[in-house]
């Protein structure tokens, strides 16, 4: 049996792009299809539609050779073992994700299929039951049962670290109703859960470093359906956790990084996502609770835990506004310099990012808002213009150029290690309102700034350096 698989791997976006090459990474055959011929010639002639850390090595190693791209659906389905649908499931106005993207592939997959076997592969965030309804779908358009199973393979990706999360995954769910469909799931991901990819010396500089062997889990399509909802639900809630905690500690002279630090030694907690700031946004989170809290609605559950983890997420971005016109005291005609455009740091993602519902908050309260971000610029201009109230910068100095205050509005690494002096001399006045707490208060102290951030006890006098109570 040959180790490798011929796979189709329908969209181009986040997940469906990252899949194809780190599936070409392995050894296997792709064919990647998407249905935007723009996009399609781009990824033809090499460029990379997205910002993603590695990814443009992958897919210069392998376009032309283990990985192709076209628009016709068809010729790839037939040619392939597996199809894995990785296409967009928007939430919908009741908070429901919109499956007409699935249900519209599936329906040409469909009809693509004539004589060989193929395992149909749900690679998108989709609530429990999908898998049953592209089976009904598949069944509608006169696919004859033997020639297909329905494979739930939820993906668990960190936008700009999604390479290595895929090639060293905390786990690979697999849900499966036959024996068949599995065996061909497990030879797609042998090379990592044999371990035998880590120890390729063709592998990837920076991808190939793990020492364990990937662990795969085998259960039901709706139980693996649920695992990805609950996964998101939950790290949402731990997000949403700290921030209230950080409104209570700030509020009682307590400071957060010392609260999140107690609680993420403790092994059954952990560290992560115990960060404090502006709240969760993306493509992933905000839907995905939303679509989660429906599922169980429409069982007639009440989940209202996942309603409260959205409010105070909401919410957060309120306390952060707020912040900002208690440290300025009016907003309007204030030149203001943004740092930060993508949901999170190592992505171009602007989705659902705080950033710009904080930028729009303060161009609404009339501020003149000069923006900077190392890779989400032209997605944001697409979206908000510039105007005679928003400029772009080509560099974070260029956007504090006389500005009475910077606002951190993205965890990226370049913000954490600002040359202060340097802003500072740029600055009309030194203040900094930081949303993601990258610096140590008695650091921007030392350099003169007026410094505020999230769930600390107190700002720091511009003249004198002191620490005083904030109440904001």
């Amino acid at each position: 049996m040959s180790d490798s698989v011929s796979i189709c791997v329908i969209g181009s976006g986040y997940v469906g792009l990252v899949a194809a090459a780190c599936f070409a990474e392995m050894g296997h055959q792709i064919v990647c299809v998407d249905n935007d011929e723009a996009k399609v010639k781009t990824l033809r002639e090499g460029g990379v539609p997205i910002y993603e850390q590695h990814l443009p090595e992958l897919l210069a190693k392998h376009r032309g050779g283990r990985i192709q791209f076209t628009t016709d659906l068809a010729d790839a389905v037939n040619r392939s073992e597996a199809v894995f649908i990785a296409v967009g499931t928007p939430q919908g106005e009741t908070g429901a994700a919109d499956l007409s993207y699935v249900e519209a592939v599936v329906s040409e997959i469909a009809r693509a299929i004539s004589s060989d076997y193929k395992v149909i592969v749900e690679k998108s965030t989709v609530p429990v039951y999908t898998n049953e309804w592209i089976r009904r779908v598949l069944h509608r358009h006169g696919v004859a049962p033997h020639l297909f199973d329905v494979v739930s393979n939820p993906e668990f990706l960190r936008e700009g670290s999604a390479v290595t999360d895929f090639m060293h995954p905390d786990r690979i769910v697999v849900g499966a109703g036959t024996d068949r469909a599995i065996t061909l799931l497990k030879r797609i991901y042998a090379p990592l859960t044999d371990g035998t990819y880590y120890t390729r010396p063709e592998a990837l500089p920076g991808v190939c470093s793990a020492t364990q062997p990937a662990t795969l889990l085998v259960t039901s399509a709706q139980s693996a359906e649920i695992i990805k909802h609950a996964s998101n639900a939950f790290l949402a809630l731990k997000i949403s956790f700290i921030n209230a905690v950080a409104n209570l500690a700030e509020s009682v002279d307590a400071d957060i990084e010392d609260v999140a630090a107690g609680m993420g030694l403790d092994k059954r907690i952990g560290m992560k996502f115990l960060r404090a700031g502006l709240g969760y946004g993306g493509s992933c989170f905000p839907k995905d609770v939303a679509a989660f809290h429906w599922v169980a609605q429409q069982k007639g559950l009440n989940f209202q835990l996942l309603e409260e983890v959205r409010r105070i997420n909401d919410a957060q971005r309120d306390v952060f506004f707020n912040k900002v016109r208690a440290a300025l005291w009016t907003l309007r005609g204030k030149r203001l310099a943004a740092l930060g455009l993508a949901f999170k740091g190592e992505t171009d993602d602007i989705r659902e990012s705080p950033a710009l519902d904080v930028i729009q908050r303060l161009i609404a309260a009339g501020a003149h808002v000069t923006a900077y971000d190392p890779a989400a610029v032209e997605r944001t201009r697409a979206v908000l213009p510039a105007s005679d109230c928003l400029a772009y910068a080509s560099d974070l100095y260029e956007a504090a150029h006389n500005a009475d205050a910077v606002l951190i509005l993205t965890d990226w690494a370049e913000f954490a290690a600002i040359d202060l002096p340097r802003l500072n001399r740029a600055l009309r006045f030194p203040i900094v309102i930081d949303g993601r707490n990258l610096y140590l208060p008695e650091k921007m102290a030392e350099h003169g700034f007026t410094y505020v951030s999230i769930g600390r006890p107190a700002i720091y006098n511009e003249q004198q350096g002191k620490p005083k109570s904030a109440i904001l």
